[in-house]
């Protein structure tokens, strides 16, 4: 009879670096499919470069730049979100849940009203997706991190929804870790598609 089986604590303990092990392997994952993510949205940035630099006719016909000052302010919004769901991870790692709720469900009407605010700009353009190379490559760029923001929200609503589910949380915060930080990588692409669609215009 080996050691392990007489002794239970032995067991718990390797149970339970196995479990952290499995953890360390998804977040690994995690990390290389937002690196796959972050390869993506460089290809964008730099046809979007290419195109920009190189187009004789930029802009639409008609039209002479974007509206800064709304995008800015959804900016500042979505920017000051990644603070607040730094907060609710910390209230989770003291076993504060309703700060984490309130916190992670700030986070999350943060992320909302960006995208409401996008929605807005969008119907409020005279231009559409055909038009120009500048054209589609905004609706390209903004619509598909508006796509990854929408699914942060989503991931979002499920970790909240998992809070309320008894002793959830026993076994790790993977989760939450995972979409925290997806929501960073999410904040930290549309800092640089605001500097290249509205600041360099």
């Amino acid at each position: 009879m080996s050691t392990a089986n007489l002794d239970p604590s032995l067991d718990a303990a390797t149970a339970h670096g196995a479990e952290h092990e499995e953890e360390d392997h998804r977040m690994f994952g995690f990390i290389v499919f937002l690196l796959s993510e972050s390869v993506i949205f460089l290809s964008f940035f730099v046809g979007y470069i290419v195109y920009k630099t190189s187009a004789a006719d930029w802009f639409p016909a008609g039209f002479e730049g974007l509206e800064v000052r709304e995008p800015l302010i959804n900016t500042v919004v979505l920017v000051s979100s990644s603070f607040v769901i730094y907060f609710a991870e910390r209230f989770l790692h003291k076993e504060n849940l309703w700060g984490f709720r309130a916190f992670w469900l700030l986070t999350m009407a943060m992320g909302s009203f960006f995208l409401y605010g996008q929605a807005v700009e969008w119907m409020g353009l005279p231009f559409g997706f055909t038009d120009g190379l500048f054209g589609g490559t905004f609706y390209l760029l903004t619509g598909f991190h508006g796509l990854h923001v929408l699914t942060g929200v989503l991931l979002q609503g499920i970790m909240l929804g998992r809070s309320f589910l008894p002793n959830n949380y026993a076994g790790g915060e993977f989760g939450v870790a995972s979409t925290s930080l997806f929501w960073h990588f999410v904040d930290v692409i549309w800092i640089v598609l605001f500097i290249l669609i509205y600041v360099w215009q």
